[in-house]
């Protein structure tokens, strides 16, 4: 079973930058979209972002221009480079497998979770 390990998070301020890790330790990705959730205390988690078998990305709205999404198939891991960040970025963010080389922005596009990193941006 594929375990999808997140790390980077931390605590910065607003106006700095984040880089996310993914990584399945023993397995590979390359054939699978990779998504991107965050969950803030109190709400549901949402989508951030997804970058296809082939690098293909898509991200929200709420973080275009920001967030961008990369892959090296090579080192068999996912990032998410968080520039910009603002106080609502807050929260936990997961890694997510899709089911297949492409996924969309629903959590049923996916199949496999990590545990999540904490993001906590200050004011």
């Amino acid at each position: 079973q594929v375990r999808l390990v997140e790390s980077g998070g931390g605590l910065v301020q607003a106006g700095r930058s984040l880089r996310l890790s993914c990584k399945a330790p023993g397995r590979a990705l390359s054939l699978y979209a990779m998504g991107w959730f965050r969950q803030a205390p109190g709400k549901e988690r949402e989508f951030v972002g997804t970058i296809t078998w082939n690098s293909i990305t898509t991200v929200a709205d709420s973080v275009k221009g920001r967030f961008s999404i990369s892959r090296d198939n090579s080192e068999n891991v996912v990032y998410l480079q968080m520039n910009s960040l603002k106080p609502e970025d807050t929260g936990v963010y997961y890694c997510a497998r899709g089911r297949g080389p492409s996924a969309f922005g629903n959590l049923g596009d996916y199949d496999e979770w990590g545990q999540g990193t904490q993001v906590t941006v200050s004011s």
